[in-house]
């Protein structure tokens, strides 16, 4: 039987690291999970069980931590970039790095009115991420954010869809809009401000989620992408992921009470999954 090895290759996975500080009146803390993925011609490992052109991965691991030793790491996507950088300047044979970040948000706890200079406190359940794809050519830049909750208790609407002998769902012209936000957005460049881009990013899509009069998750994912097209230049297009997660009306007419739709369960699954890529024309 004839075989050959179609596409390779490998890296190290979940290497955890926090990164300090130390400013004269403060520190400042990020923590990061770092994902690194090299390209290159490395088959005769698979092949062969010749060796000699493996980076090994405990390797990898030892660089990530090295690179946020000399970076600065104001932000995911630079350091993400002098990563990929340093594999393909220390590694002749690398063709490509691929590195994947994903940060666990904390903010300075508040004490005596003001932020407090080195205790912080979580930032809940999301996750500000980035893909990096240096070449020996080029850089593509992926930023976004994961798991991000949102909810609106009113100005969201959805009727008019198809009814058929399926059907049961009742149009409603006021519900809670209830999902957990994943973006991603394309940089049309690797020379952009990072941070202050994805905090207009991020501010454009939660302003629009809160204000636009909604008719459907589809339309409110519209409106979203589209403002953060239009707020941030540097980007060229923008995925975005919205899971409705259902809150229902509980039923209390069996224990001789109204439910003026002020107490509802929540359901995990199943759940609508809303998704849509916008990007500049």
């Amino acid at each position: 039987m004839a075989v050959v090895l179609d596409h390779h290759l490998y890296g190290k996975s979940a290497v955890r690291l926090t990164k300090l500080t130390r400013h004269a009146d403060r520190h400042d803390l990020k923590e990061l999970r770092v994902d690194v993925r090299l390209h290159g011609d490395f088959a005769t490992s698979y092949t062969e069980g010749d060796n000699s052109k493996l980076v090994a991965t405990d390797t990898m691991k030892n660089i990530a931590y090295a690179v946020a030793r000399q970076h600065p790491l104001t932000d995911i996507e630079g350091y993400g970039l002098a990563l990929a950088d340093q594999f393909l300047r220390h590694y002749a044979h690398v063709s490509a790095a691929t590195i994947l970040l994903s940060e666990r948000g904390w903010e300075r706890l508040t004490s005596g009115g003001a932020p407090h200079p080195h205790t912080f406190v979580g930032a809940g359940s999301a996750r500000r991420v980035a893909r990096i794809k240096r070449t020996r050519t080029a850089a593509g830049v992926r930023a976004g954010i994961r798991r991000l909750p949102l909810l609106k208790t009113t100005d969201s609407a959805f009727s008019g869809f198809i009814r058929d002998r399926f059907t049961t769902l009742k149009d409603t012209d006021d519900r809670i809009f209830a999902t957990t936000l994943s973006a991603d957005w394309f940089y049309a460049s690797d020379e952009v401000n990072w941070g202050e881009c994805f905090d207009l990013v991020r501010r454009t899509l939660l302003n629009v989620f809160a204000v636009h009069h909604s008719l459907s998750a589809q339309q409110t994912l519209y409106a979203m992408g589209e403002a953060a097209l239009g707020a941030c230049t540097d980007i060229s297009r923008i995925r975005l992921a919205m899971p409705n997660q259902h809150r229902l009306l509980v039923n209390l007419a069996p224990f001789g009470l109204d439910n003026p739709s002020e107490v509802f369960v929540p359901t995990a699954e199943p759940f609508g999954m809303i998704s849509a890529t916008l990007r500049r024309i």
